[in-house]
């Protein structure tokens, strides 16, 4: 039986991963270099590793991170300043409360930053639990942030669905023990997802109780 449900932040509550693949393409422009969806989705769910260490190989010796970053942040922050919550979100999290779900955020961005656009979209209210990246010693694709989640929600696996956008959350799930619902964004969407127990184009498309219901009977 579920009784709880957990959602993954950038992505997927908030389309903050199409902003920052524009910024860091922008970014990268600026240097005569191309950043292909490609390269940038592999850390897309996780961190920066891959994606850096793709601007280095790139760059050589004009390789300045710290200058990368402060470059597609200032530019990220100019895309984000009317967060949109994604379609469906809210009336998720609404019902979720009227079911008496339990809810968890687990995200692999600090607790700063979801704490920061929780609050612009008004949402941090719905959540029981904030697991993140200052949290936990390994961020997804490993599984440590749902399990902490399980954990502090004092459930099991099995007794709770996750929402996810990503590959590395995908698997973060999967190797925890939860079903997976994939709710992909316009830089995800091509991302070859396989063994998630369903996939739907935005939250708005099937209200959450019939979700469960689905989620329920695999």
């Amino acid at each position: 039986m579920i009784k709880a449900v957990i959602f993954d932040f950038d992505g997927l509550i908030i389309d903050t991963e199409t902003a920052w693949y524009d910024a860091f393409r922008e970014t990268m422009e600026l240097y005569n270099v191309e950043l292909p969806l490609e390269k940038f989705v592999t850390s897309i769910g996780s961190n920066d590793i891959a994606l850096f260490q793709y601007f280095k190989e790139q760059l050589g010796e004009r390789y300045n991170p710290e200058e990368i970053q402060n470059k597609a942040d200032s530019i990220h922050k100019d895309k984000m300043t009317s967060p949109q919550a994604r379609d469906g979100v809210r009336d998720y999290l609404k019902e979720a409360k009227e079911l008496n779900y339990k809810i968890a955020l687990a995200t692999s961005s600090t607790k700063e930053w979801v704490t920061h656009y929780l609050k612009e979209l008004n949402l941090l209210q719905y959540f029981d639990v904030l697991i993140t990246q200052d949290d936990v010693e390994n961020v997804k694709p490993e599984p440590d942030l749902y399990l902490k989640a399980i954990e502090a929600l004092n459930i099991s696996p099995k007794e709770a669905v996750a929402f996810e956008d990503s590959l590395n959350g995908l698997t973060s799930a999967l190797t925890a023990g939860l079903k997976c619902v994939i709710v992909p964004n316009p830089v995800t969407d091509a991302l070859p997802f396989e063994n998630h127990h369903l996939r739907l184009t935005s939250m708005s498309e099937m209200n959450l109780h019939n979700v469960i219901q689905v989620m329920e009977e695999k």
